[in-house]
């Protein structure tokens, strides 16, 4: 088969089936080692029958078996850097790729360029810790998760991109509370789906639980990190979240609540929706 007729075979089934198209060229792009503008330009070109059969493998898993195409992969690509995925953590979002963007720029704003420490809870597969090491030289990672499986992705991911992150296993702020240590900046993208909400299966039945449902609203993360962040925050400090797009009222409650004395934005991602909240502290 050539190229051409590779990605008519998978799109058809993919359109079929209700899938996406562009996961088929990405599965395209990967087993044949290929990126988007080769695959265009060799359109005429004959494949391997190697390639092609690795390719409709991994269509059927993602059209039949409804296997996520990240994890077909093995990887995602999240502020440039390439992340190892996997069942134990959850497919980092473009949308956090904003959260990283805005963290960036609060701490430029607020705290110039010296040196902060940062604790990043409940990082998952470590794409935001990460990336925050290497975009900002000055900022001095933690990072926390529950899951013991989900932090040996991060730590791998640390490795293979060679950042400094130090990792620490607990549930949420308790194991920063026990050290005493005091941070600059929090960061968290808890999981914030409502325990009843419909999720598509491609994601319910694929991606850790523990890493998407926030509890009857949504919030129940948002409100352990506010109610104890005193504990583990400096006096000039700043809270950064991601939350879901219709959590802006609750999250302007939780603020109140625990930090009524302090200044916050909710900004809208590139869709114009609330989707991130910058807490600052002075």
């Amino acid at each position: 088969m050539t190229i051409k007729e590779l990605l008519k075979y998978g799109e058809k089934l993919a359109a079929e089936h209700d899938k996406e198209d562009s996961s088929i060229k990405l599965l395209l792009m990967h087993f044949l080692n290929l990126d988007g503008h080769h695959i265009l330009m060799n359109m005429n070109n004959q494949v391997t029958s190697e390639e092609e059969n690795c390719f409709k493998d991994g269509v059927h898993q993602y059209i039949d078996d409804n296997i996520p195409v990240q994890h077909i992969l093995g990887y995602e690509y999240f502020y440039g850097y390439k992340f190892i995925v996997g069942p134990d953590v959850l497919i980092p979002r473009f949308e956090t790729e904003e959260l990283v963007a805005n963290v960036l720029g609060a701490y430029d704003d607020f705290f110039g360029s010296i040196e902060v420490d940062v604790v990043d809870i409940g990082t998952g597969s470590g794409a935001i810790a990460i990336s925050l090491s290497l975009e900002e030289k000055n900022m001095k990672i933690d990072a926390t998760d529950i899951s013991e499986d989900a932090l040996t992705v991060a730590k791998q991911n640390a490795k293979n991109l060679n950042a400094k992150v130090n990792f620490i296993a607990g549930d949420m702020l308790e194991p920063l509370k026990a050290s005493g240590k005091k941070y600059d900046i929090i960061v968290s993208n808890p999981p914030y789906i409502p325990n009843e909400e419909y999720v598509e299966s491609l994601v319910k039945d694929h991606e850790p639980h523990v890493a998407l449902f926030g509890g009857e609203d949504g919030m129940k993360f948002y409100e352990i990190i506010l109610s104890q962040a005193h504990e583990i925050l400096k006096p000039k400090g700043m809270i950064a979240f991601e939350q879901g797009w219709n959590q802006k009222e609750h999250m302007e409650q939780l603020i109140n609540k625990y930090y009524p004395r302090a200044s916050f934005e909710i900004i809208k991602d590139i869709n114009g929706k609330d989707r991130m909240t910058i807490i600052k502290i002075e």
